[in-house]
């Protein structure tokens, strides 16, 4: 049995990957280890598409938990490089989701699509018996450009810097911050601090600032196991060593302070908004600034080398496997459910 959260590599291979359907020769990329988008060949141009859940978390309040949500299933989409512009979404509802609260939480989607330009295309609508929060459904997103544009987290090059954009853990500050503010015993300041980091998770618009930068390789968003899962995947998918200075790495106020908190690695948990990206030395720094202009911590973090693996400081990192902020929202929820019976 899988741990909560993505199945592990040898499920999916021996699951999964053996039976895909037809093959088609409009496939240019199917399912790969380490790169969440697909890419088909229609009339000569990528049609990038990546399909993910819905989580909507009430408590977040309905019009907030939709533009978070629109964040999370546009961004492995903008990754490739290719801006998304096209959706289509499905919407398995709790019965006990009123039509208020669905207007609010579509509101803050289909605002957040409206600012970056994409166009809800299709999709479906119905309340299920059965149903719970936080999982509400699953989205397609889709986006047309250029072969010659898809930037592939499998794509770095010895010689290639690694740059770091947002930094670590600012989506499990950010949430588990708005949704147990009174389990992580820290003076509200801090807590204060860390509600602000949800404003970090988004990344369709660094991904675009990014690309438009100069030659980038390879870019990759670390959700599932951190920047640490993600850097690996990068590494390993490209065949090649990254080597990471852990001290040039920007980490937000707030982060560590719920990440020590709840008893977890920063580097090892979902960080969605986090952008990661190995781009030619002569563009880096231009890269750098293309995310600083719009407001996002970034630097140049290591390099990338011949050989293997990904090494922070010198010591090699391993993937970090099921992510640990499952289990920490698990024990967090239960605490939340038991005080809430002791005040009835």
């Amino acid at each position: 049995m899988s741990d909560l959260g993505k199945i592990d590599r040898e499920v999916f291979d021996r699951v999964i990957y053996p039976e895909l359907g037809a093959e088609r020769d409009d496939v240019v990329l199917g399912p790969t280890h380490g790169v969440d988008f697909g890419v088909i060949d229609v009339g000569g141009e990528a049609l990038v598409t990546a399909t993910d859940p819905l989580s909507v978390l009430p408590d977040l309040g309905f019009e907030t938990a939709g533009r978070f949500a629109m964040d999370v299933v546009l961004a492995d989409v903008a990754v490739s490089g290719v801006p998304p512009s096209h959706l289509s979404v499905t919407f398995t509802l709790p019965p006990e989701m009123t039509d208020d609260e669905l207007a609010a939480m579509w509101s803050g989607m289909a605002g957040r699509a409206e600012e970056l330009g994409v166009s809800v295309v299709t999709g479906h609508t119905a309340r299920y018996d059965g149903v719970d929060y936080s999982w509400v459904g699953g989205a397609t997103a889709l986006g047309v450009g250029s072969h010659d544009e898809v930037v592939r987290p499998d794509g770095a090059r010895p010689g290639d810097r690694l740059i770091v954009g947002t930094g670590p853990a600012a989506e499990v500050a950010g949430l588990f911050a708005r949704l147990f503010p009174a389990a992580l015993d820290l003076p509200p300041e801090r807590v204060a601090v860390a509600q602000e980091r949800l404003a970090d998770t988004a990344v369709v618009e660094d991904a675009a600032a990014v690309a438009s930068a100069g030659d980038v390789t390879a870019m990759h968003d670390a959700t599932e196991g951190g920047i640490t899962g993600a850097l690996v995947e990068m590494a390993d998918g490209a065949g090649v060593r990254f080597d990471v200075d852990g001290d040039a790495v920007p980490m937000a106020d707030g982060v560590a302070d719920v990440c020590d908190a709840v008893g977890v690695d920063p580097w090892h948990v979902s960080s969605c908004g986090t952008l990661l990206a190995a781009v030619d030395p002569a563009d880096a720094d231009d890269a750098v600034a293309a995310l600083e202009a719009r407001g996002t911590p970034a630097a140049v973090v290591g390099e990338v080398r011949a050989g293997d693996g990904l090494y922070v400081d010198g010591t090699r990192q391993s993937h970090p496997g099921a992510d640990p902020s499952w289990e920490a929202y698990a024990r967090l929820q239960a605490a939340a459910d038991a005080d809430e019976d002791r005040t009835e």
